[in-house]
């Protein structure tokens, strides 16, 4: 793969992780239309999701120790029995971060049947789901807004917010829509929502890396110096698209990826059928 395709595919990961409007469908549609879709482009994809993985670490990174600190003392306090004891708001933000990502690991069992829409040659199912995105954005931007921070997150919150996430395991969902979506809907704060989203996308971000890398490992895949450079402009384009998403959430222009992911979605399914009445995919 060339050093301009994987920039280029680097900079669509690092923009659409964060962004509303779905990585995973957006590197769908670009391997469809470019013929690089399928298996072989597992490796750069699991690299490219590190790559943003560290964008979260970095822009999160003063919540993100503090949440450790915790961790660390949460583990003390159960040792000596005290650790309902010492609850406070970040110990519960580390439990329903638990609750989940807990949820979303019974859909890993259906991993095949998700990843099969990404590889097949139709993109039809991908424009139904931009239209999917673009509807919950739309009405969490009409949402009252919400004063819910970290410490407030309830079990059920932390339930629904786990299941929308599951859910965007569809090429074409938005994770980070999906979870600020459902945020919004649960009553978070504008900032709280944001933050919950990408933090809680850490593991799920990190274990969809490692079975990537592991059915890369099964291929004939082999390492470029190239995917290098992917990872670092992923990293950098992600820390860009997060600050973009606070800005935007926090000043209710949220529902502008809602106008994007609809339009998305509704050329995609014409193309879609299109590609269906001539028998084959378009390519550029």
């Amino acid at each position: 793969m060339s050093l301009l395709n994987t920039i280029f595919q680097a900079i669509i990961q690092g923009l659409t992780e964060f962004l509303p409007v779905s990585s995973s469908g957006h590197l769908s549609l670009f391997q469809h239309f470019t013929g690089k879709s399928g298996e072989g482009a597992l490796l750069l994809s699991a690299i490219l999701h590190l790559g943003t993985l560290v964008a979260v670490f970095v822009a999160f990174r003063q919540t993100i120790w503090d949440l450790i600190k915790e961790f660390g003392r949460s583990c003390k306090d159960i040792v000596h029995r005290q650790f309902f004891k010492n609850m406070n708001g970040d110990r519960r933000a580390i439990i329903m971060l638990i609750v989940s990502t807990v949820v979303l690991i019974p859909f890993y069992i259906f991993k095949d049947f998700f990843e099969g829409f990404a590889e097949d040659t139709s993109i039809f199912a991908e424009g139904i789901c931009f239209l999917y995105t673009a509807a919950i954005l739309y009405l969490s931007d009409r949402c009252t807004k919400g004063k819910k921070t970290l410490g407030d997150i309830s079990g059920k919150d932390a339930v629904t917010v786990g299941f929308f996430q599951a859910i965007a395991l569809l090429p074409g969902v938005s994770r980070s829509g999906s979870t600020i979506s459902s945020g919004l809907f649960c009553g978070f704060s504008r900032e709280t929502a944001v933050k919950y989203s990408f933090i809680l996308g850490i593991p799920a971000i990190l274990g969809g890396c490692i079975v990537e890398v592991k059915d890369a490992a099964e291929t004939d895949m082999t390492f470029s110096a190239s995917y290098i450079v992917g990872f670092f402009v992923a990293a950098i384009v992600g820390i860009a698209a997060i600050k973009m998403v606070n800005w935007l959430v926090k000043s209710d222009k949220f529902k502008v990826f809602s106008y994007y992911t609809a339009a998305l979605g509704v050329i995609v399914i014409l193309i879609s059928i299109i590609e269906a009445a001539i028998g084959h995919p378009l390519s550029f």
